[in-house]
């Protein structure tokens, strides 16, 4: 009798209010709106990390913004999920791949809020993965997925993102990690001599090492080195630009053309990306049986998306020996639907609450 007294005590208390909901990266933190429980994420709007100084000043200026647009429909928020591009352990958050760093408990006060959840971004993204419809993605390979199993999701954006959810008996439970900072395994000798490359600038060379944005332009320039060709230094945005449209593993070598040759390198470089994407991809699915299907986030593979469903992406994936045939049913996908971190925010609040419910 006393649990359950409690059990509508605390339901009484919950706020049924709006939600406000953020992804922040290491170059963008996006905010949303949750009008209510069960309601879909909506007011999307993209802030540039670099104006402000962290997550409450941005978040002040997108409320602002929102009061002003929703007039007497607006009321502050009193429960938020902030998905962040870094480990999150304790009150202390500092970015991985941004100058961000703040405490959990200062930024609930700045904002007046009651609830202030702190996601790792991939963590958000994972709780999003049940709830995905097939218009939010576009299926690599398509396979019957498992009933009940774990599903993953791997994500270059700035850094290298990875996430999971596992079902139980209470529901979806999500796995953070950083399964980014593992460290990359070669294939064959052009591999092998590559990371050879990076090691002599970066000792331990992680997945996100390469395959993130920040990490696009070294595998170029590791890649030149290792094939003998000369290139300029490029951005991430020049090399997809440059590389998506080129034709697939030309060396570019001693032509007359300079600027064919670098195109020719960068195609070769997203080659190479995707390649070693699908390795660790498979990597992740085998470490955590994910069977029920692993799921390609962040936003740099979706600038090339026809390259990647052209390149050795899904071979890499299952070319792993004696479980190709494990690998070889378990679906992957593009997750093309920028908000599906916040929805997965969003959802994570529910969950929080429900657990506070007892």
């Amino acid at each position: 009798m006393t649990s359950a007294l409690h059990r509508r005590a605390a339901s009484a208390m919950v706020d049924h209010g709006p939600r406000l909901v953020a992804d922040i990266g290491g170059t963008n933190a996006r905010f949303g709106w949750v009008a209510a429980p069960g309601e879909p994420v909506s007011q999307v709007r993209s802030l540039s990390v670099a104006g402000f100084a962290g997550p409450a000043s941005a978040a002040r200026a997108y409320l602002s913004e929102l009061a002003q647009r929703l007039g007497p429909e607006f009321s502050p928020p009193r429960r938020a999920a902030f998905a962040v591009a870094t480990a999150v352990a304790g009150d202390w958050m500092a970015f991985t791949n941004s100058c961000w760093a703040f405490s959990r408990d200062e930024v609930q006060a700045d904002l007046g809020l009651d609830r202030l959840l702190m996601l790792n971004d991939f963590e958000a993204l994972a709780w999003s993965l049940p709830g995905l419809a097939t218009h939010q993605l576009r299926a690599h390979a398509v396979a019957p997925p498992l009933a009940g199993a774990t599903l993953a999701v791997v994500g270059p954006g700035t850094g290298l993102g990875v996430g999971a959810v596992m079902p139980t008996r209470q529901g979806w439970v999500a796995l953070p990690g950083e399964g980014g900072h593992a460290t990359l395994a070669p294939v064959d000798d052009l591999e092998s001599a590559l990371l050879a490359c990076v090691r002599r600038q970066y000792p331990h060379v992680s997945a996100e090492r390469l395959l993130s944005g920040i990490g696009l332009p070294l595998l170029h320039q590791a890649l030149g080195q290792v094939l003998g060709e000369v290139s300029a230094v490029r951005t991430t945005a020049q090399i997809v630009a440059d590389g998506a449209d080129g034709a697939s593993g030309a060396g570019g070598a001693g032509g007359a053309d300079p600027t064919a040759a670098g195109d020719a390198l960068c195609s070769r470089t997203l080659d190479l990306f995707c390649a070693l994407l699908g390795g660790f991809a498979g990597n992740v699915a085998l470490t955590l049986g994910a069977r029920g299907g692993v799921y390609i986030g962040g936003g740099i593979v979706p600038r090339f998306a026809d390259r990647f469903f052209a390149s050795a992406f899904r071979e890499r994936f299952e070319a792993k020996g004696r479980f190709r045939d494990y690998l070889a049913a378990i679906p992957t996908a593009l997750i093309t639907d920028t908000s599906a971190a916040l929805s997965g925010a969003a959802r994570a609040i529910e969950q929080q609450i429900t657990s506070e419910l007892g």
